[in-house]
């Protein structure tokens, strides 16, 4: 069964259960999880009923290829976060000094060492062009809330 979810941060998303108690289940167990932020507050949203176009076999593959999806997803979203934890652990954190402090190290006015910081599209294009060697860390879910 197809239920449309939402999490305490209103992000909503689909996902496949084989029954409504196997979605309570694993709900009451803190297994549903939302893809965009990571909550395990998650309800059933309202929608309305939906009529079978397809055959059930159809219907168990692309409940099969939504699982994988999702499952693929938390994967990357988990190392995503690793990166980020070990990259913030390892350099300062310079904030919005950031294309200042790059281009210091980078012109030899500053010792090097790893920085990390905010900068603006137009200030990351600007460092690529002036040969900065720089690398984004990756915005995740929680960034944005």
């Amino acid at each position: 069964m197809k239920f449309s979810l939402h999490c305490d941060n209103d992000h909503r998303f689909e996902a496949w259960f084989r029954s409504n108690e196997d979605y309570e289940t694993q709900a009451r167990r803190g297994f549903v999880e939302c893809p965009e932020c990571g909550s395990i507050r998650v309800a059933k949203a309202l929608m309305a009923p939906s009529v079978a176009t397809g055959s059930t076999k159809d219907a168990r593959k692309e409940a099969v290829m939504v699982a994988a999806g999702q499952a693929m997803r938390k994967e990357m979203l988990d190392k995503m976060r690793e990166i980020a934890r070990q990259v913030k652990a390892q350099a300062d954190d310079v904030g919005e000094r950031f294309p200042e402090e790059a281009r210091k190290m980078h012109y030899g006015e500053a010792d090097p060492k790893p920085i990390y910081g905010k900068a603006s599209t137009r200030e990351v294009e600007n460092l690529l062009d002036e040969g900065v060697e720089i690398m984004p860390l990756p915005e995740l879910p929680e960034d944005l809330n």
